[in-house]
């Protein structure tokens, strides 16, 4: 069946099965790739990405589901320029190691800062409570969201 999807502002039309995945779509006709396939059981949210604005796993999600839709992955996030501040603070506070899971905690949690005032330690964990990290702690990223909402804090007086 034919689908127009835009991804990270692309428009394209793309030939899918009806029961293929999002996540599979997204890497091999947009070349998303950090749209990472992890546990493929909605439990770990790698494959996190928003669609519609709203966060959505990949794995779980049917490429039909999200005909005419607008899906923004990592990589329309930010930018090698112009890195988006929740990416700036993963860095800064060493909120990952290898790296696999981080695509898929930093689209969860964009929304959330985004909105966020000023969010307790438990309100945070709860944001990224569908997303796992198998090899650092949760600490590191609580402070980058702590840190990302003053550098969106920043960017918003400076505007």
């Amino acid at each position: 069946m034919k689908l127009n999807l835009t991804v990270n502002g692309r428009s394209k039309e793309v030939d899918a099965e009806p029961r293929r995945l999002l996540a599979d779509v997204l890497r091999t006709e947009f070349g998303a790739y950090g749209v990472h396939i992890g546990c493929a059981q909605g439990a770990c949210g790698c494959c996190t990405v928003s669609v519609d604005g709203e966060s959505r796993l990949s794995c779980l999600t049917f490429a039909a589901q999200c005909d005419g839709a607008e899906i923004q992955t990592i990589e329309g996030l930010g930018d090698k320029t112009r890195a988006h501040y929740l990416q700036r603070a993963f860095m800064a506070e060493h909120a990952l190691q290898c790296g696999f899971c981080t695509p898929g905690f930093i689209m969860a949690l964009a929304p959330f800062v985004d909105k966020a005032g000023d969010p307790s330690d438990a309100e945070i964990r709860d944001a990224m409570s569908g997303n796992m990290c198998r090899c650092t702690g949760y600490q590191s990223i609580v402070a980058a969201v702590r840190l990302a909402i003053e550098l969106r804090d920043a960017e918003r007086g400076a505007a």
